[in-house]
């Protein structure tokens, strides 16, 4: 099994997919533990020379000025766990409990938050035997972290809550069990750090965001079909007209769009067609999905700085002997690219209902009436088009900026808070509408192009029609339709055709 070694500030979008998605096992950078000692050396410190100091001696929030006794300072970081695991709702997946626990351990590694090496060795331990602590997708506000459901995650390390082993959730205990571990008590601050931190709302960022990027793969391929079956032009990806406007990912768009429908005989087959211009959704293709690329470069670049970002408080700067209350621990970075990736998505997903509707409209596609032959008995694509529509209409509620909405918690202490939690969560869920959407579209466009026959389209597109047709045959008769129509997501979901074509045909989001 491969082995990623984590280096704090050197974590890239490859190696947060390959924390996502691979079978891979985890360890520390030892070049860390140095840092690490010196941080939990000067909690220390401050607990010798009986200084008061947020997170270390103190109450938390609102109750920041309440001193609490040396003795009861274990038990003060248990009760902030166990008071602060109220999140509610379904549990997050296992691939983001398991990026959100590599995540973690990158952050508190830099030697900044003033806990020990130990606790960092149970949560690689957790990633790596594959026990997740049962985490609550709701209940955070994203602001002074993700206080609830990094609690969950954190119950699981002194025995409390649940967790998921091998698909089975049992109590913690047991599951410390199950991979040779005990409950840890945890020392000072080290409850406070591992509550305070950005990386629940960064996990389910990157997963939303790695799902928009299988989503951008399909939007163009499936898109150049839809160009070959209602016989639209290639004009619009010339790439003079992108220099002429001069933005960066229209122009990657439209180059995209040559490479995969090069060679196409359709294409060649209406050269001096009478049609002057094709719909929107056909030729300001690499407008609207150039400008969903530019705005998933930019979230991507947000996402990853936070993935190597130190976000808990206080922190704790061993130079200078200081420990510095702050706010790093909200989340607005992520809330507002959050939004800004929504954008995106559900964009992809409208544009494609366009697409769909336009093939169905045998005035505009000249294809036949929902692209069925013997319409009026056989209703064909109608419907599918319908759930299209349903699809593209809910995500463009789901695309409502989340970050304008702030409600004050903690007695007011925390005013202004940055709902990134949910900002991110729902990025997932409109991936999977898209997706839906996309497939719509897939089995529509390629419903199209087989109308067009003895004419092929380009080779790139042969590749991808001849991969959809191993699952899905053409729609001869009305059939039950749910099963080709979940086939054809499954191709979109899991990015199966982002290689078909040369290697990295597409932008890379790196």
């Amino acid at each position: 099994m491969k082995s990623l070694i984590l280096t704090p500030r050197q974590l890239t979008l490859s190696t947060l997919r390959a924390l996502t998605f691979d079978d891979v096992k985890i360890e520390l950078n030892p070049a860390c533990k140095a840092q690490i000692a010196a941080s939990t050396e000067t909690v220390r410190d401050v607990l010798r020379d009986g200084r008061t100091v947020y997170g270390i001696n103190t109450g938390f929030g609102r109750l920041a000025s309440t001193r609490i006794d040396d003795e009861q300072l274990e038990e003060l970081q248990s009760n902030l766990v166990l008071s602060h695991a109220t999140g509610m709702g379904p549990l997050l997946d296992d691939e983001v409990v398991r990026l959100i626990l590599a995540l973690k351990v990158t952050s508190l590694a830099q030697g900044f938050s003033g806990i020990r090496q130990e606790v960092l060795d149970y949560l690689i331990t957790f990633y790596n035997e594959g026990l997740y602590p049962c985490i609550p997708s709701k209940g955070s506000v994203g602001a002074s972290g993700d206080l609830a459901p990094l609690a969950h995650m954190s119950a699981l390390i002194i025995g409390a809550g649940k967790a998921r082993y091998k698909g089975e959730i049992m109590p913690a205990k047991e599951g410390l069990e199950r991979i040779g571990l005990k409950p840890m008590v945890l020392g000072p601050k080290e409850g406070l750090a591992l509550l305070n931190g950005t990386q629940v709302s960064t996990a389910l960022a990157l997963v939303g965001l790695f799902r928009a990027e299988n989503l951008m793969n399909a939007s163009t391929l499936v898109g150049a079909m839809s160009v070959e079956a209602a016989k639209g032009s290639h004009v619009p990806f010339d790439p003079r007209i992108q220099e002429a406007r001069g933005q960066i990912g229209q122009a990657d768009i439209a180059s995209v769009f040559r490479t995969v429908l090069d060679g196409s005989p359709i294409n060649d087959s209406h050269t001096d067609c009478s049609k002057v211009q094709d719909p929107y959704s056909l030729r300001c293709q690499p407008q609207v999905l150039g400008a969903c690329l530019d705005h998933m470069r930019f979230a991507a670049g947000i996402f990853e700085r936070e993935a190597n970002a130190v976000s808990d408080n206080p922190l704790v700067f061993t130079k200078e002997g200081d420990i510095l209350s702050g706010g790093n621990f909200h989340a607005e970075p992520v809330a507002m690219a959050s939004d800004v990736l929504a954008l995106a998505i559900s964009e992809m997903g409208a544009l494609s209902e366009r697409r769909i509707a336009l093939l169905m409209d045998s005035s505009m596609s000249g294809l036949p009436p929902f692209l069925v032959a013997g319409s009026g008995l056989n209703s064909g694509f109608m419907i599918a088009q319908v759930t299209a529509a349903a699809l593209a209409s809910e995500n463009k509620s789901l695309a409502h900026p989340a970050c304008v909405d702030s409600l004050p918690t903690s007695a007011n202490q925390e005013d202004h808070v940055s709902m990134a939690t949910f900002a991110a969560r729902r990025l997932s869920d409109m991936a999977k509408n898209t997706a839906g959407v996309l497939a719509v579209e897939l089995l529509s466009a390629a419903q199209g192009i087989d109308f067009l026959k003895p004419l092929k389209t380009s080779p790139t597109l042969e590749t991808v029609m001849e991969r959809l047709r191993k699952d899905v045959a053409f729609f001869e008769q009305d059939r039950y339709f749910a099963d080709d129509l979940e086939a054809a997501e499954d191709l979109v979901w899991h990015g199966t055709f982002n290689t078909i074509s040369k290697p990295n045909f597409l932008p890379s989001f790196d």
